[in-house]
């Protein structure tokens, strides 16, 4: 029990240039912390993120070629089956590129609400 009352007694005396100094080295530790965590984070939704979008370019690659191949026995010919593909993302690209701002406002909204999650 005396233990405590002196802790107590020796903490009340205890100049407060210290005990201001003491707080702001914990506050400078916990911003610090905090800072790599947020970092780490950040980081760590980035490498995920690449990752899916690698895995979904592969996936869309092999069903390109799929739809190709598909086409092209549709056809009795390769070129007309991979002519066919390439001409309809051809047309995807034309129709991106008329709705552009329609197209863009989405993903930069995504990217605000990703780097403040």
């Amino acid at each position: 029990m005396e233990e405590k009352t002196t802790t107590t007694e020796e903490q009340q005396h205890r100049p407060i240039v210290d005990q201001v100094k003491e707080y702001l080295e914990t506050y400078f530790k916990l911003a610090k912390l905090r800072a790599i965590e947020q970092g780490t984070s950040i980081t760590a939704g980035i490498i995920t993120d690449i990752l899916i979008v690698l895995v979904v370019c592969i996936i869309f690659l092999f069903a390109s070629i799929a739809l190709a191949l598909f086409m092209a026995e549709v056809f009795h010919s390769f070129w007309k089956g991979f002519g066919t593909v390439a001409l309809f993302y051809l047309v995807v690209v034309f129709i991106i590129l008329a709705f552009r701002k329609n197209v863009e406002k989405p993903i930069v909204n995504f990217l605000i609400r990703k780097l403040f999650k």
